[in-house]
């Protein structure tokens, strides 16, 4: 599982014109799935995006999480992530999760924040094409492996 994090000020993904899900100050998470992804993988993730320490403290140094100051999750599937880029001009997606499968696990990851991050955990919709806007803050973009 892998999941490129975003500081913002404010993230939204709409679909169809009409916004799914929306935060404020927080954390934009682009979530891809691989294969074999499960629990342990879910556990993780669910760790890493509440635990790491990406937003500044008094001192104004990197050393406060998302579970710390009670920002926002934007949770937002994108299979292309796990992508193969190697090779060649065109990306390869044999190496994404199959989408039954990639829902499944998403949504767990989804549930899973929601319960341990009663802050706020929004998100996007599954397989739709979304339009995701956001604010980044910094910028401070990390990319996160489970």
């Amino acid at each position: 599982m892998l999941a490129l994090i975003q500081r913002v000020t404010e993230a939204r993904v709409e679909v169809d014109g009409a916004t799914v899900g929306a935060i404020g100050p927080g954390l934009l998470a682009l979530v891809g799935v691989e294969p074999g992804d499960g629990p342990a993988q879910v556990e993780r993730m669910t760790a890493r995006l509440l635990g790491y320490r990406v937003f500044a403290d008094a001192a104004g140094r990197m050393n406060r999480s998302l579970a710390d100051t009670g920002g926002g999750l934007l949770l937002v599937s994108q299979f292309t992530l796990a992508a193969d880029t190697a090779s060649g001009m065109r990306p390869g997606f044999s190496i994404a999760a199959p989408p039954a499968e990639a829902e499944r696990i998403f949504d767990d990851l989804l549930a899973t924040c929601r319960q341990r991050h009663p802050a706020g955990v929004e998100s996007g919709r599954f397989g739709a094409h979304m339009t995701v806007s956001l604010v980044n803050d910094g910028p401070v973009t990390f990319l996160l492996r489970a």
